[in-house]
C-alpha cells in the first residue's frame, strides 16, 4: 500500500489522479484545506477521515509517514525578506509547509503542481530558488509543463509540474502526449437549461468591451466554443463571474456558460464525481482552482514505474546486508 498526504487539496483532483493510476493501492493518510466549500465536495467524494486544516497550524512532527507528498501550492510572491536574502529564503511562502514536511519526514517522493506562470516568475528565480531548497531537502526533482489538450481534454490548460525523488539513481521521465484528438462536443451536455444562457444585458457588454479592446489592440473579451472546435481556453476561478473565458454558442439565442458537470469533465473528473453539495458559483469556482485529473494520471502512471523500483531496490540492499552479516 502507498501512503499519500493530500496538501492544499482543494477537491481532490491531484488525489483522484493517484487513485486511478494506482488503483486500491494508495492509501491517503492525510488531507489539508482551508476551503469550506472544497471540503464539503472533497467529503462527499472521499470520505471525512484524516481531513485537517489550515497547513500552518499543523506540526511538521504530526504528519503521518507516507511515501508521496502531493501538492498544488498556491504559487505566492517571495517575501521583501526573502528577496533581500537573494533568494535563500522561503519562509513566509506556503511552500515553506511543503519544505519543512519533506525534511521532516523524508517520503520517497513528491508530485508538486502550480501555475505555468511559475516558470518564468521574477526571470526564473523564483523555481530556482525552490528547486535549490528541494535539493537541499534531499530531493532529485524533474520540471516540465504538460497540457491538458495533449492527454484527450479538450482544454488549453498548461501546468507545470515538480517531481521529485529521495533514490537520487532514478531518472524519471514526463509523460507522452496521448494524440487522443479532443473536440469540446465531448464534454457538453444535451438539452441544457435555459438559466445557463447568458442574458441580454451581459451578452451586450461582452461584445462592447472586446470590441472596445480590439480598438486599442488587445486581444482580451470573451470567447465563444461550439461542438466542433478543438479545445476551450482554461477555465478559471472566476469563471462563476460571466463565464466570458468560455461561452457556448448556441443556435438562435445567445451564447451559454458551461454547466457544472460539463466544467467537471473539462477537468477530467469521472463522471461519478459528486459535484452537487456547495452552489453553482462554488462548483465553478472549485473546478477553476483544480487540476486535470488525466494529467495527473498520466504523471502519477510514470511515478508509479518508479517508485516501485525504488521500493524493490531498497530491499533488495536491504536483504543483501543482511545475507553479508
Amino acid at each position: 500500500m502507498i501512503k499519500i498526504i493530500d496538501l492544499f487539496a482543494g477537491i481532490g483532483g491531484i488525489r483522484k489522479g493517484f487513485e486511478i493510476a494506482f488503483g486500491n493501492n494508495i492509501d491517503c493518510v492525510m488531507t489539508s484545506e482551508i476551503d469550506k466549500h472544497a471540503i464539503e465536495t472533497y467529503k462527499a467524494n472521499f470520505g471525512d477521515e484524516n481531513i485537517y486544516g489550515d497547513i500552518k497550524e499543523i506540526k511538521e512532527e504530526d504528519v503521518p509517514d507516507h511515501d508521496i507528498l502531493l501538492a498544488g501550492f498556491p504559487c505566492q510572491p517571495f517575501s521583501q525578506a526573502g528577496l533581500k536574502k537573494g533568494f535563500n529564503d522561503t519562509r513566509g511562502t506556503l511552500f515553506f509547509d511543503i519544505e519543512r514536511i519533506l525534511i521532516e519526514k523524508q517520503p520517497q517522493a513528491f508530485l508538486l503542481e502550480n501555475v505555468k506562470q511559475l516558470k518564468g516568475h521574477d526571470k526564473g528565480h523564483t523555481l530556482k530558488v525552490i528547486l535549490e531548497h528541494l535539493d537541499k531537502a534531499g530531493y532529485k526533482t524533474f520540471v516540465k509543463v504538460l497540457a491538458a489538450r495533449d492527454f484527450g481534454v479538450p482544454q488549453n490548460r498548461e501546468r507545470i509540474f515538480i517531481v521529485g525523488f529521495l533514490d537520487h539513481s532514478i531518472n524519471f521521465e514526463f509523460p507522452e502526449p496521448t494524440g487522443i484528438p479532443t473536440k469540446v462536443g465531448d464534454i457538453l451536455e444535451h438539452d441544457v437549461d435555459d438559466s445557463f444562457t447568458i442574458s441580454d444585458k451581459l451578452w451586450a457588454g461582452h461584445q462592447r468591451r472586446k470590441e472596445a479592446n480590439r480598438l486599442k489592440g488587445k486581444g482580451f473579451g470573451y470567447s465563444l466554443f461550439d461542438e466542433n472546435s478543438q479545445y476551450t481556453n482554461t477555465i478559471s476561478a472566476r469563471y462563476y463571474k460571466d463565464g466570458s473565458e468560455i461561452l457556448i454558442a448556441q443556435k438562435g439565442k445567445n451564447p451559454r456558460k458551461l454547466t457544472p458537470r460539463e466544467a467537471a469533465r473539462l477537468q477530467g473528473f469521472p463522471e461519478d464525481f459528486i459535484i452537487d453539495k456547495v452552489s453553482n458559483a462554488q462548483a465553478y469556482k472549485q473546478f477553476g482552482n483544480s487540476v486535470c485529473v488525466p494529467v495527473i494520471a498520466a504523471v502519477a502512471s510514470q511515478m508509479k514505474k518508479y517508485i516501485k523500483e525504488s521500493k524493490n531496490a531498497k530491499s533488495s540492499r536491504k536483504n543483501k546486508e543482511l545475507i553479508a552479516v
